[in-house]
């Protein structure tokens, strides 16, 4: 009998049972007034009169009037760039110790976000409410004695003066607790290995000297490690090299697009369960069994507001515009789209994540990511979000019996003179362009009222082209790097999707 793995899951379940979810509202409440206090006497605080704020008979309001909306952009440029020239006290208590390094979906210049010490603390504790939501799924006592395979950037983070740069992940990893080491993989040497194919090898060499329970990462690059090691040991699925793998963590983006693929990398049941970890924080996580949506963490440094996901509050960048109207978490309606904003202990303020979220159950508070306020495809009034992107492509999975993880699309005018949306698939299977179009463009019709209005007037057609998927991963090696916290980008502008279709036609010849 697993008697070590029975003691864990005990002492877990007996968390479960004593930890209070407290009245969510409330939680952010008590939040933002820590915020307010905390970042009083920084140069944003005084700025923006947090004293004053904290006097007020309603903090929330006052709050969402004096302070403006920040994007990445926005708060570099005003605020963040200063602690690189000397400054403390910018924008939250002290200095960073960390940034973290995020390329996004946008380029490949990297964002450098503030991670503090509270952020640090507050991921930590964000894990262990993971961990303590694990009593809620039917997992065996031994599952806890297994390994945990924790597939993020490199662990190697870069010194740059005074403090220390790298992905997210690569920064949570090089915290972990010293009684969490034993369980962790690929171990510490192989994790500061910088390159991906390199860090990947090194895994499939040494799989078998492991026994994974569970499994961490964003969607994409672990099912190409998965592949990788599958391929390494000549097996036909990870489970005949990981027999006892029950569970895997997805992270990031929605994992639905990806359902297929991993169904034929299992050669077993494993569990999926969701979590949302950002290089801003760690904002919701998957805590039942029987679906897919996230409960946001209310209590733990981040307070949240939404900004309802409309075209007329979009500008073409992806960004807000300054007088869209803001909704606190007690006012949220169920199956609305929002652009999500953050405060944080890291000190960002009304931050925009860039992620659209929609609650799926607002008594329960759990969410589900829809996509990026970057990948509206708004060019000829179609409104498409990611969300019916995702849809319409898993409807294309289903109709002609193949998996396509991949997939970017653009607006742009043809050699007509008209415009048409054209859709690059990733996929592996045979399939008639013309006639997925077809089936793409009715779907997208019964789906989205505003594309089909849009199909009726400035868009002619929808034109598909399939590609092998690794040209998805490869320009992301190009232009920003492999592995990490990268996500492929769904929808680009004119420009950058001509910069596309020749590395396509470069990678096919």
């Amino acid at each position: 009998m697993a008697i070590f793995g029975s003691i864990i899951k005990s002492l877990i379940d007996l968390k479960g049972s004593l930890t209070s979810e407290g009245e969510a509202v409330k939680n952010q409440e008590e939040v933002l007034r820590n915020l307010l206090k905390r970042a009083k006497n920084t140069a944003f605080g005084k700025h923006y009169e947090f004293e004053e704020i904290l006097k007020s008979g309603n903090i929330e309001k006052t709050f969402s009037e004096k302070v403006p909306y920040f994007d990445y952009n926005k708060i570099d440029k005003e605020w963040w760039h200063k602690y690189h020239e000397g400054e403390e006290n910018v924008t939250w208590p002290g200095k960073p110790p960390y940034f973290a390094l995020s390329s996004g979906t946008t380029g490949k210049s990297s964002k450098r976000i503030p991670v503090t010490d509270d952020m640090v603390e507050a991921i930590r504790k964000a894990g262990i409410k993971q961990v303590s939501a694990l009593s809620n799924f039917d997992l065996p006592p031994d599952f806890f004695e297994k390994e945990i395979m924790m597939l993020g950037s490199s662990t190697d983070l870069q010194r740059e003066g005074d403090h220390e740069e790298g992905e997210i992940s690569g920064i949570s990893a090089s915290n972990i607790p010293f009684w969490f080491r034993g369980y962790y993989k690929p171990g510490e040497e192989i994790a500061k290995i910088d390159e991906w194919d390199d860090r990947v090898q090194k895994i499939a060499e040494n799989a078998k000297n492991w026994d994974i329970g569970a499994l961490s990462g964003i969607p994409s690059w672990t099912e190409l490690m998965l592949k990788k090691v599958i391929e390494y040991h000549k097996v036909d699925n990870i489970h005949e090299v990981w027999p006892n793998l029950q569970v895997y963590t997805s992270g990031g983006v929605a994992f639905e697009p990806y359902t297929k693929s991993f169904e034929e990398i299992w050669g077993k049941p494993v569990q999926v369960i969701d979590t949302y970890l950002a290089s801003e924080g760690f904002l919701a996580l998957q805590n039942r069994p029987g679906t897919h949506a996230m409960k946001l963490i209310t209590d733990n440094g981040i307070y949240f507001e939404f900004v309802p996901f409309k075209a007329e509050y979009i500008n073409q960048d992806g960004s807000i515009i300054n007088d869209a109207p803001v909704i606190p978490l007690s006012e949220v309606e169920e199956e609305a789209e929002y652009v999500l904003l953050i405060s944080t202990v890291s000190g960002a303020w009304r931050y925009l994540i860039g992620d659209t979220i929609k609650f799926s159950d607002r008594e329960k508070l759990e969410i589900k990511i829809t996509g990026r306020t970057k990948f509206f495809l708004n060019v000829v009034g179609s409104q498409l979000s990611v969300n019916k992107m995702n849809d319409a492509v898993q409807e294309l999975e289903e109709e002609f019996g193949i998996k396509i993880p991949e997939f970017v699309v653009a607006a742009r005018r043809a050699e007509d003179g008209e415009y048409y949306h054209f859709w690059y698939l990733g996929t592996e299977y045979e399939a008639n362009d013309e006639n997925l179009a077809e089936v793409l463009d009715n779907v997208l019709k019964g789906a989205n009222k505003n594309y089909s209005v849009a199909r009726s007037k400035a868009l002619k057609g929808v034109q598909v082209f399939t590609i092998d998927p690794n040209i998805f991963h490869e320009w992301n090696a190009v232009n920003k790097k492999k592995g990490g916290q990268v996500k492929m980008e769904k929808v680009m502008n004119e420009e950058k999707f001509a910069n596309w279709e020749k590395f396509v036609a470069e990678q096919q010849n």
